[in-house]
């Protein structure tokens, strides 16, 4: 940053500058409380899917003691065959959302197979779409956390520094010129007074 020029052009600059700043400090403060309402809102969401999720795992626990001696592979039952996100714009920020999922169930013979699988499809199904959901949200949150770092930095950089910086410009520049007023009106009469002891010698 180069030398602070002391004169009424700068004063006017530095004036505009704490104007334009303060404009923008309403906006990011604003901005800054909306990602913060999301971000406690998608925490407890995520709260909640979490105990769900828990819950099922204990439903399949209890209601499924048998599935421990199960000679198959359980975990290749249930599949996402598809799904598709959707972007929501919060304030400029862009969220994923989930907009479609499509689960596929790899066929077994109901014959041939235990009769508790039927059950247990149900709950897997609801267990990855669970998790699918748990993902995106986690996503969600890094990216409202990305964006409250990014726009508390800014909010402070107008609020602490540049804001403060240009008013302290301000009152420099006034001091400077105050100082530089009273200094021409002292020389204005120290020669005033030459010019009269001259016109009277």
């Amino acid at each position: 940053m180069g030398k602070l020029a002391l004169n009424k052009s700068t004063l006017n600059k530095e004036g505009h500058k704490v104007k334009a700043y303060k404009k923008f400090v309403p906006a990011l403060d604003l901005k800054r409380k909306q990602l913060l309402a999301e971000r406690a809102t998608s925490r407890r969401v995520l709260s909640g899917l979490n105990e769900t999720l828990d819950d099922v795992r204990l439903r399949v626990k209890e209601q499924l003691p048998m599935l421990s001696n199960f000679k198959g592979s359980v975990d290749q039952l249930v599949e996402i065959e598809d799904f598709s996100l959707k972007q929501i714009n919060l304030v400029g920020l862009k969220l994923p959302e989930l907009s479609h999922l499509s689960l596929k169930v790899h066929p077994y013979s109901t014959l041939a197979t235990e009769h508790w699988l039927d059950p247990l499809v149900v709950l897997l199904k609801q267990s990855v779409e669970l998790q699918l959901k748990q993902h995106i949200l986690n996503k969600r949150l890094e990216l409202l956390d990305v964006g409250l770092r990014k726009t508390t930095q800014r909010l402070n950089l107008f609020d602490k520094v540049l804001i403060p910086q240009a008013e302290k410009n301000i009152r420099k520049i006034r001091i400077a010129l105050s100082d530089s007023e009273r200094a021409g009106v002292v020389t204005s009469k120290i020669a005033k007074n030459k010019r009269l002891k001259a016109g009277m010698a």
